[in-house]
Order: C-alpha cells, then structure tokens, then sequence
C-alpha cells in the first residue's frame, strides 16, 4: 500500500510543479537574469546526471571503463566531431578498456 501512497504523491507533486509553472507571471519570466537561468538550468542538471553516472557505483565513487568513455567523448566534442560520433567514440573507447580488463 506504501507503493501507491508514493505514487500518489509523486503525481500530486508534479501537478502542483506544472500548476505552479503555469501561475508564474509572463513579466518575470521576460527577465533577462530568469531566462539566462532557464536556459542554463537543463546543461547543469544533465552534467551531474553524467557525473553521477559515470562516477558513482552506490555509495562509492569509481574509476572504470565509463570515466574513459566520457573522456574520449570530451576529445571529440573538443575536436567538433558530430553527435553521432561523439557518442561512437565513447562506446568503442568503453567496449574496449572493458574487453581489455579495466
């Protein structure tokens, strides 16, 4: 019964966030210093969930294939390479130091 209760509640939360978005004045939304936040806000939230999962096993921080798959990505961003080749590099760089034992 717990399990519905959460979920209950999570779909209370995000009606009330969405609610909330909505009953937000267009005046504030119009300055410069919220739209430089809202534009900022989604490449901070997406960089610690590649952090978090690139670095973190549980409670322990780790050093494996992963941390080498996002290097190589950062080389190929660095280089302009396309997306579809950023995310290439990545996985041929994390298919290989796994097969190599790392």
């Amino acid at each position: 019964m717990s399990t519905w209760i959460a979920i209950g509640a999570t779909a209370l939360g995000c009606y009330a966030v969405k609610l909330a978005g909505l009953l937000v004045p267009a005046g504030l939304l119009e300055r410069p210093r919220v739209r430089r936040f809202a534009a900022l806000l989604p490449v901070a939230l997406l960089a610690a969930l590649t952090a978090q999962q690139t670095f973190a096993d549980g409670h322990a921080l780790v050093l494996d294939a992963r941390a080498a798959g996002l290097a190589a990505a950062v080389v190929a961003l660095i280089l302009r390479a396309p997306f579809l080749l950023v995310v290439a590099a990545a996985v041929v760089v994390t298919a290989g130091v796994r097969a190599l034992g790392g």
